[in-house]
């Protein structure tokens, strides 16, 4: 239902009328008793959810309806924040879903990154949960992870917040991660019928692409219903059948990683369902008892519960009711009040059901139906008079003797009869002879029947003494007659009698008491050496006293050599006082003690015999495993284990080795080694390839041993001695040699002949030879061979060698040989000189290949393509050059010229010329067209070029692959006339570009222009991988390693590219397999599912789109051992005594045996009896590892049982009996009399007969409660152990019934529960052992007592108690073993749980030993009896060190032998002892990873995307082995996580280019070498960073202070500067033309900061384009936006018209507020520009809304200037409409005082009059003077080139003008008292303006010119800082370009013509210098924007101030209310300076 609905529960009922109902809601009451049926909830809300009932009654009862569940649809909101969650790379980040309240719950949830949404894949997972599982994590699935619920129901969503996942340590080894279940399988619980149910199980593992997941069901494999890369299964239609546990496991393939695990249960329900109901109405009486069945089945088993008119019936409270063990409601004595409605109700876990009965109670009259009768008994006996009645409720019986009620004696039976009865004293239960053990308890029964009105007194005698049991604590005489004697000894021994003396009579009954003990011990034991029997002993000893029970037998005991005691013979006979023991080994000593056995028990020891030493005797047993093998080819080495220690007989001294040639009658050598550690010798100085045959035997002080099988082997072969004979040797061409020769004697081969070589060399070049190898040819006598392309007429040596396996032999004496003359090759350096009209001269060079005598040349010439015009001549052989006359003017002619010899004619050459016209160089071939494109060659299709005006002789083609240098590839000779020729030997799958050249007898052309670019084919692979070698990694796996293809031999798509393994056994019938792997980069491979104990040959191959490459060379390996696949075969076993059998079997089948036997374990159990035929045949066909002729015992059950029962006053006799069936476990017994004690024996039956009895008092009482704690127990502190302890109590008080058991619980400390250690303690105890505890860990223990009414309170906890130390349960888990070095590996390991320690932890130790796979072939086995013996004892033993520090978890084994196979075990120890040890790991020592890094990295920044990288490798000595690549890790600076890459080179080489890198950019490079075992360590890393590159565009574009007229633009800072940023520029124009132009402005921004600027000259309403880019060393791209001008929807309307008031020099400016706009004005601003058309500026900023006035001093204002002024709303949407502007204010300047001019001519003529004094004076005294030629008295003096005019009377500025000369009467002139001035100077900070106009129209007004001016920068200070506007620094000077800028605008040209006096036109772009004490406003440097600058500031003069002052450095912020007019002269004045 959804929220804010109606719902309307109604109750449905049938019954008499009225019917009245009330609703409940989760138990709780909503109505009360009403005749509403319904329930009306108007609007749901979550809270209404839950379950529902109504109770309707009438007056029969109340019946309570089955609950209904309403469920309210809602959604909350999630109830956390952002969070931040971390994982480790390689490992699985597990992101659970915020927790939102929601029903259904959980929502539908999906995951969202980054805006996409996370759809599951093999490495996201999402839970049933909705837990985002993202497996292998990577650094780049860090990131913000958000989710998006969606309720299904209301169809709600919310919006979750974001999840940051950050990825450690990353950049780290990509070393395979061991699986492991992050979101395990969970416990579910499913109604039967549902449609399906999901069991979940999510693993992670690297690589992930190996993790294999795995479903069982209790054991079973599932494989149907797996779903989602099986992390899910699913069961469709879920039945009972389906509960179980299933299980998943998640193993890594290809890997010996272990699996792991983990399960959960899944049951199915099934709803109630009735079985048995009640009828629907029930009538019953009173008093009687009624049963009103309900039975119900379901799983899990439903709980009934009843109720009586809709009230739970609680049967605590009303014991009247009983719930019985069906489910049955049992009510006894019933009443009136039980009439009503009685409802059963099922219910479990799947729902539940009910039935309901109407019970009617009903009453009958008391009524007597059979009285009592006349009964006549004789004196003493019983009488029973009855009386049956009948009524409802049942009559009450009360039975009278006269007027006298019923005395004692008579007793009322359940049926109403009346029992009367009088007896004689006697004694029925006598005591009985018995037999106990000492210390143990005696109980005497006297059993006494009498007349209950009768006292009986009771008196025990001990042989005819009275007793007096309160004289002893240990006598206790019962009530009853019963005595107890506790702690009986033998003083207790005796015959004991029980007197009964009483009015009714006397009795008496004797029995005799014998106390057993243990037997003592056997006394004066001796031992001495058998002097009959060899290897034996003589013990004789007396008999001890029995302890009063015959001796069964001794036991004997012995310790060898100080050893611990042991059991050697447990079964002498009890007569027996000397026994002789046999079987002793030689050279040892024993010690003997005894001790005797009897029923009671096993007696103590005898002391011990005195320590008897056996002699020694030679080695009984030969040393084993004797191996030998060839080391050279003049020595053996011979390896052997010394013999079993049990026949060894003695302390070996040392070891004799005799060896002899094999089969030949020389006399045998022998070696004695005197050291019994050394076993192992290499015989040395044997002969070269002969077969020896060695024996070891072993020898102590006694003696020689015996000698060893006869092991044989040969020594290394050797190198022939002698040459071939018989060598012959002659050319048979001009390139060929036969040789023939004899075979050398074999005797002087020394080894097995594998061929010959042939030899052939040219004198003084004995380092080139020719070799060709001949296979032997043992048929024939004479070998025949050839050499082949040899030079022609060539002298060679000549010679033959024979060789072997380890080498050449000696060569046979050289023989000079000559090949044959052959005609030569083609002369060189054919050309041509001395052209004429008709004749030439012809040059060559003698040819390079003579290839015999040259004869002479022969040259013919004939004209072009006319053979009959042919003349030909001979020359001798010294003629190199010839002249050829008599040709024809310009005519082609063919000239050919070739060399002799008296082999004929060599080859030609030839070449066409022009008479007259001399060669010339040829020009590039042209029109180069590809055709014919396979994987290693393409067709090229050409036109010549120019031929130089002669015939190309040679053609070559040169290619370019990718943008690397052009390489010659191809040359084509001596075919002028070829259009198209095939280039070969290219790449496949390369991308080529090709060009030619022509090359005549001048020499080669240029290239011709480049083709277009192709790509070859693919083809398959040509080279197969290399440095292939094969590990052992497990009983079933081999780890194959080799060097993956370098990219350039894919020849094909690297997409495509993998490898091809084979593997088969070697061997006969082998079959090969292939396993394909898809990864091209991939380097090892782990072949699983082998055999074990097998060897395998393996072989790998690259593949390709195409097909495959070549195998590698094949390589072996071998599994490891495993356990046997199979048992024993024809085990038999057959019964040997009633206790034991004994089992026989064969050996197992050598393929299933996986390795060496090295013994055989027995293991038997308990069965039932009636599994015992099975369990026979089981163990026959099953049973794997047994022992020879071990016994084992078995317990056989019984056939029946037997209970007897009987009152304890009452003998045996009178006992009741039973037999119960085997199965039978309880036993019910009725018709018991109440307030008697009766004694239960319950004894079972087999064949054999019956067995002891169990014996049980119980008491019939109701008097009975439960019993009373024991006391506090006890540990007594030396009964504590390091597993158990003995717990000690005093029992409590039973309660009157016999306590039956005790229970024990036990808690472990410091915080864990209470848990029952037994339950079943002996009810006769008082002390307990308790096991299973865990060493070095406290307890505490309580005790509670049981008996038949229930449980004790527990005791007082125990004091708190620690169990002692023990050695480690558990051993270290090896994580890996690891190559270092070669000589030494890395052990890392995990350290056992602390509580698995079993104490404090002292360190670990280590075990290693080298493995001896390869050499093992046969082994000595022998029987092992002893099953402790472990299988580290059974073979060559450890080597062991010691680490004592228990905290490290990594070591480094050194000191190892190269190229060994080790395996190596890791246990843990402490103060008790040592551990177990880990399971062996295997690793082979040899291959290492380098130790060092590459050295002298180095960086050389290439471009902006590349960087060249350059090492060296490691030192020699850290290499191990042959480097095979380098890896090169490189990332950007201090971005390491987020940007690390890898670089992998296959190929030793000392440099790599680093391309597609990001432009200036800092970068930190690392390089690691690998080898063959793994990756060596990294270098430091070195830094180095890209060149420049052009930035990207600027992040983004900003506009602010929008008005009518201008606009504050902002931008930011690129992304990537790629380089340093010089500055941007910016260009904007209107996208529609304003007036008819369209005026394109370019601002040049230098510096990166600030990133504003001010615009100011726009048009209101008009539409701009602003383009801004970012400049390096070149411009960037751009970013671009769009603004229009004016005020926007929603702004102010314009304030009323403003008026000014002044006051002294004061301005106040008034307005009237005008429309707000659509939000509330926020402020105000002023404006204010020039009269003279200038542009509006902000003046004011930030005025208050509630104010429609302000105020402020002129002094910021220009004086001599007229100024207008408006004001401008502002609110939330920005700039409004202006108001209309205000009357014109002027401000006069001082110099238009009448004072001033008065100052000014005063102070002139002053200085007039001065001078004319002066100029007389020096006149007169100066007569000769010579006059100046420099006008002195000019008012305006010339400046010269570079210096400088400052004008600071006007506050003009200071210039600087370069290469022009300028006059001050033309430049500054007076004009209507003004001055006139420069033109508006660049503003500070090189800015550059430039104006384009797309507009003529101005064009025939003024000239678009340029020009340039170096203004020296300002000094400036703040005033009203404000952020829109900022000045850069002005030290950069630059020229520039103002005309067009102007000339782009009328309303500029029309200022320049009609400036008013004393103003100057305001300008887009200006600044205004200023002077000090005097306040001034300054224009905006470096942006369209003006500034106000302060009075006290002052702008210098050249003379104070050099331009680059560092005072001017730096960008300066000014106040927003800056304006830019001053007092200006015309702008006309600008053409001065162009």
């Amino acid at each position: 239902h959804l929220e804010r609905n109606r719902l309307v529960l109604t109750c449905m009922a049938e019954g008499s009328w009225p019917l009245e109902f009330k609703w409940i809601h989760n138990e709780t009451e909503l109505t009360s008793f009403s005749l509403e049926y319904r329930y009306l909830i108007p609007s749901l809300d979550r809270t209404h959810a839950g379950f529902y009932r109504c109770i309707v009654r009438n007056r029969v009862g109340a019946l309570l309806q089955r609950r209904t569940e309403v469920q309210v649809a809602f959604m909350g909101g999630f109830e956390e924040g952002e969070r931040v969650q971390s994982v480790s790379q390689g490992d699985g980040a597990v992101i659970p879903a915020p927790r939102i309240r929601s029903f259904p719950q959980p929502p539908q949830v999906t995951w969202f990154r980054d805006g996409r949404k996370i759809p599951p894949s093999s490495r996201i997972a999402i839970t049933l949960e909705n837990t985002l599982v993202i497996l292998s994590a990577v650094a780049p699935d860090a990131g913000r992870y958000y989710v998006q619920a969606v309720n299904d129901k209301n169809g709600e969503n919310k919006t979750g917040q974001p999840i940051t996942l950050t990825v450690e340590n990353v950049g780290g080894p990509a070393d395979p991660i061991a699986p492991t279940i992050v979101i395990p399988p969970r416990n579910t619980s499913v109604v039967s019928g549902t449609s399906e149910v999901t069991m979940e199980c999510v693993a992670n593992a690297r690589p992930l692409i190996k993790l294999s997941i795995s479903w069982r069901k209790d054991g079973v494999p599932v494989r149907s219903g797996l779903s989602d890369f099986n992390r899910r299964l699913t069961v469709l239609s879920p039945t009972v059948g389906d509960s179980g546990f299933y299980e998943c496991e998640a193993e890594l393939k290809s890997s010996s990683v272990p699996s792991v695990s983990a399960g959960a249960y899944l049951h199915v329900l099934e709803p109630p369902q009735f079985v048995k109901e009640p009828e629907k109405h029930i009538t019953a009486e009173m008093e009687k008892v009624v049963d009103i069945p309900c039975q119900a089945r379901g799983v899990p088993q439903p709980d009934i519960v009843w109720y009586k008119d809709a009230v739970p019936i609680n049967p605590v409270r009303l014991p009247r009711y009983r719930v019985l063990a069906g489910g049955s409601l049992q009510v006894n004595g019933l009443l009136p009040d039980d009439t009503g409605m009685f409802q059963c109700f099922a219910r479990n876990e799947a729902g539940e059901v009910q039935t309901n009965t109407y019970l009617a109670v009903t009453s009958i009259a008391p009524n007597i139906t059979a009285g009592p009768s006349d009964s006549t008994v004789i004196d003493g006996m019983s009488v029973i008079l009855h009386c049956e009645t009948s009524g409802a409720p049942r009559p009450a019986i009360t039975w009278q003797k006269g007027k006298m009620m019923t005395r004692s004696s008579i007793s009322l039976s359940s049926s109403l009869s009346l029992s009367l009865s009088a007896a004689r004293t006697r004694i029925t239960t006598p005591p009985q002879d018995q037999s106990v053990i000492k210390g143990t308890k005696a109980t005497l029964t006297c059993g006494v029947t009498h007349d209950p009105s009768v006292s009986v007194r009771f008196v025990w005698e001990k042989d005819g003494q009275v007793m007096n049991p309160k004289s002893s604590p240990r006598l206790r005489l019962d009530g009853n007659g019963t005595l107890h004697i506790s702690q009986t000894w033998s003083g207790d021994i005796g015959t004991y009698t029980c007197r009964v003396t009483s009015v009714g009579g006397n009795d008496s009954r004797s029995a005799h008491l014998r106390v057993r003990q243990l037997p003592h011990a056997p006394e004066n034991p001796s031992a001495v050496l058998s002097s009959t029997e060899k290897r034996s002993i003589n013990l004789t000893w007396a008999k001890p006293f029995d302890g009063n029970s015959p001796l069964i037998r001794y036991m004997l005991e012995v310790s060898e050599n100080n050893a611990p005691w042991m059991i050697l013979l447990a079964n002498i006979e009890p007569e027996s006082t000397a026994v002789t023991v046999s079987g002793l080994i030689p050279a040892r000593s024993y010690q003997f003690r005894l001790c005797a056995v009897n029923n009671v028990g096993k007696g103590p020891f005898s002391k011990e015999t005195e320590r008897v030493s056996l002699p020694e005797e030679p080695p009984s047993a030969p040393p084993q495993n004797v191996i030998a093998s060839g080391r050279t080819n003049s020595s053996i080495m011979i390896q052997w284990q010394p013999p079993p220690e049990s026949q060894q007989n003695g302390v070996l001294r040392g070891y004799v080795i005799r060896y002899r040639l094999t089969g030949l009658p020389v006399d045998i050598q022998y070696k004695n080694i005197s050291n019994p550690d050394v076993t192992n010798l290499l015989l040395e100085d044997l002969i070269i390839w002969t077969n020896y045959e060695i024996e070891v035997a072993a020898y102590n002080g006694a003696g020689l041993g015996v000698y060893s099988h006869k092991v044989t082997e040969w020594t290394l072969q050797g190198v022939p001695t002698v040459a071939p004979g018989n060598v012959q040797a002659e050319a048979v061409n001009s390139t060929s040699i036969r040789f023939t020769w004899a075979a050398p004697n074999p005797q002087f081969i020394n080894g097995i002949n594998q061929g010959y070589k042939l030899l052939a060399w040219e004198p003084g070049q004995e380092e080139e030879v020719t070799m060709v190898t001949v296979r032997p040819n043992f048929q024939d006598s004479v070998h025949v061979g050839y050499i082949s392309g040899l030079k022609k007429f060539t002298q060679y040596y000549t010679s033959v060698l024979c060789f072997t396996t380890p080498g050449d032999g000696p060569r046979s004496a050289a023989k000079r040989i000559h090949t044959h003359e052959d005609t030569p090759g083609a002369v060189g350096h054919l050309s041509f000189t001395e052209i004429l009209d008709t004749s030439l001269k012809v040059s060559w060079r003698e040819p390079n290949e003579k290839n015999g005598v040259l004869t002479g040349y022969r040259i013919s010439w004939e004209e072009y393509n006319r053979t009959n015009t042919r003349v030909t001549h001979y020359l001798p052989n010294v003629t190199l050059d010839y002249r050829v006359t008599g040709l024809t003017a310009l005519t082609t002619y063919t000239i050919e010229v070739a060399a002799m010899t008296s082999k004929g004619q060599g080859q030609l050459s030839s070449s066409t010329i022009s008479s007259g016209v001399p060669p010339e160089l040829p020009g590039p071939p042209t029109n180069l067209a590809i055709s014919n494109i396979g994987p290693r060659t393409v067709t090229l299709q050409f036109k010549p070029g120019y031929d130089g005006k002669t015939s190309i002789s040679r053609w070559q083609v040169e290619a370019q692959v990718k943008n690397e240098d052009w390489v010659m590839v191809h040359q084509l000779a001596n075919e002028p006339d070829a259009r198209s020729l095939e280039v070969p030997a290219l790449n496949p799958y390369t991308f080529y570009r090709f060009r030619m050249r022509q090359v005549n007898i001048v020499g080669t052309s240029p290239p011709s222009q480049p083709s277009r670019k192709i790509q070859t084919l693919q083809a398959p692979p040509d080279m197969a991988p290399v440095n292939v070698t094969l590990r052992t990694a497990s009983e079933t796996s081999l780890w194959l390693r080799w060097v993956p293809l370098p990219e350039w031999e894919y020849n094909g798509n690297p997409e495509s590219v993998g490898y091809r393994v084979q593997y088969s056994w070697t061997g006969p019938q082998a079959k090969a397999l292939i396993h394909r792997i898809p990864d091209r980069l991939e380097r090892e491979f782990t072949i699983e599912d082998l055999e074990e104990w097998t060897e395998y040959e393996v072989k790998v191959q690259a593949i390709n789109g195409i097909g495959a490459g070549p195998w590698s060379q094949p390589v072996r390996g071998r599994t490891r051992e495993s356990v046997p696949s199979c048992g024993p075969t024809n085990v038999s076993a057959f019964a040997t005594t009633s206790s034991s059998i004994l089992v026989r079997w064969f050996e197992v089948p050598d393929p299933d045996r996986n390795g060496l036997i090295l013994g055989y374990k027995v293991s038997n159990a308990e069965i039932n009896e009636k599994y015992w035929d099975t369990f026979i045949l089981h163990r026959l066909l099953c049973l794997p590892c047994l022992g020879v002729y071990i016994l084992y015992e078995l317990t056989v059950l019984p056939q029946t049982y037997q209970i007897t029962y009987r009152l304890n006053s009452t003998n045996s006799n009178t006992a009741t009996v039973d037999v119960l069936n085997p199965s039978a476990r309880q036993y019910t017994v009725t018709g018991l009399k109440p307030e008697s004690v009766y004694v239960f024996r319950i004894t079972a039956q087999t064949r054999k007969g019956w067995g002891e009895a169990a014996e049980a008092l119980v008491v019939t009482t109701e008097k009975r409660a439960r019993p009373q704690p024991t006391s506090r127990p006890t540990v007594p502190q030396e009964n504590v152990q390091a597993r158990s302890v003995l717990l000690s109590w005093e029992p409590g008080s039973d309660g009157l019934s016999p306590v039956r058991y005790y229970t024990v619980q036990v808690r472990e400390l410091p915080s864990r529960n209470w848990t029952v250690h037994s339950a079943s303690v002996n009810h006769d105890s008082t002390s307990y052992i308790v096991d299973r505890l865990k060493p070095f860990t406290s307890y505490q223990f309580r005790v509670k007592a049981t008996n038949d009414i229930g449980d004790s309170e527990y005791s007082e906890d125990s004091e708190a108690i620690t169990t002692l130390q023990d050695a480690p349960d558990e051993s270290p888990i090896i994580l890996s073993v690891t190559p270092h070095t070669t000589t030494s590996v890395l052990i890392r390991w995990q350290a056992p749980a602390e509580e698995r320690i079993n104490g404090i932890p002292l360190g670990f130790r280590v075990r290693y030993r080298e493995l001896l796979y390869d050499r093992l072939r046969s082994f000595s086995v022998q029987p092992i009896n002893s099953p402790s013996t472990s299988w580290a004892e059974l073979t060559s033993p450890y080597s062991i060190r010691n680490l004592s520090d228990p905290s490290i978890t990594q070591y480094e084994l050194d000191n190892l032998s190269k190229h060994k196979r080790y395996e190596i075990r890791l246990s843990v120890y402490n103060a008790v002892g040592e551990g177990p040890t880990s399971s062996p790991q295997e690793v082979f020592v040899g291959e290492a990873v380098p130790t060092a890094p590459p050295q002298n990295v180095a960086i050389q920044s290439s471009t902006a995307t590349q960087l060249d990288i350059t090492w060296d490798p490691p030192p020699l000595d850290t290499q191990n082995g042959d480097i095979q690549g380098y890896k090169i890790y490189f990332w950007e600076f201090q971005r390491k996580n987020e940007t690390e890459k890898l670089r992998t080179l296959f190929l030793p080489e000392g440099g790599v280019k680093l391309k597609n890198l990001t432009g200036y950019t800092t970068y930190m490079i690392s390089v690691a070498p690998f080898n063959a075992a793994g990756d060596g360590p990294r270098s430091a890393p070195t830094r180095g960073r890209t060149q420049q590159a052009a930035p990207s565009a600027p992040s983004f574009i900003h506009f602010s202070e929008l008005t009518t007229t201008s606009v504050n633009v902002s931008w930011g800072e690129p992304v990537f500067p790629n380089g340093i940023l010089e500055g941007y520029r910016l260009i904007y124009e209107p996208c529609t033309p304003v007036d008819g132009v369209s005026k394109i402005v370019t601002v040049d921004v230098k510096g990166s900061a600030p990133l504003w600027l001010k615009i100011k000259d726009l048009a209101d309403g008009v539409t701009y384009n602003f383009r801004i880019r970012a400049k390096t060393f070149t411009y960037g791209p751009e970013v671009e936006a769009n603004i229009t001008t004016g005020p926007g929807e929603g702004a102010p309307g314009p304030p009323g018209e403003p008026f000014i008031s002044r006051y002294g020099s004061a301005l106040t400016i008034h307005w009237t507020n005008g429309d707000p706009g659509r939000a509330p004005i926020t402020r105000f601003v002023i404006e204010a520009r020039p009269s003279d058309e200038g542009l509006w500026d902000i003046l004011i900023k930030d005025i208050p809304k509630e104010v429609t006035s302000y105020t402020f001093n002129m002094d910021i204002l220009k004086q001599g200037v007229s100024y207008d002024f408006r004001v401008i709303g502002v609110n939330d949407y920005g700039y409004g409409s202006p108001s209309q502007p205000s009357p014109n204010q002027t401000v006069a300047p001082f110099y238009e005082e009448w004072w001033f001019l008065v100052v000014v001519a005063l102070v002139g003529l002053i200085f007039i009059l001065l001078l004319v004094f002066i100029l007389i004076i020096r006149g007169q005294s100066k007569k000769y003077a010579k006059k100046s030629d420099s006008g002195s008295n000019s008012n305006c003096k010339s400046l010269t080139h570079g210096e400088m005019v400052s004008l600071d009377e006007s506050r003009f500025p200071a210039l600087e003008l370069n290469n022009r000369r300028l006059s001050v009467k033309n430049s500054f002139c007076r004009k209507n008292g003004v001055y006139t001035r420069s033109p508006p100077r660049p503003s500070p900070g090189g800015l550059h303006y430039s104006d384009e106009d797309i507009s003529t129209k101005y064009n025939d007004l003024i000239p678009a010119e340029s020009s340039s001016l170096t203004e020296k920068p300002s000094e400036i200070s703040d005033s009203q800082g404000s952020d829109s506007e900022y000045e850069v620094e002005p030290t950069q000077q630059k020229t520039h370009s103002f005309v067009n800028h102007y000339i782009s605008d009328p309303t500029y040209y029309n200022s320049w013509r009609r400036q008013q006096k004393g103003i100057s036109r305001a300008q887009a772009y200006s600044y205004t210098e200023s002077e000090s004490g005097e306040a001034e406003h300054t224009t905006l440097s470096q942006s369209q924007a003006s500034l106000f600058r302060p009075k006290g500031s002052r702008t210098p003069t050249p003379s104070q101030q050099s331009a680059n002052s560092p005072s001017q450095q730096g960008p300066l912020y000014r106040p927003p209310s800056s304006l830019a007019p001053g007092p200006r002269p015309p702008i006309a004045g600008f053409s001065s300076f162009v």
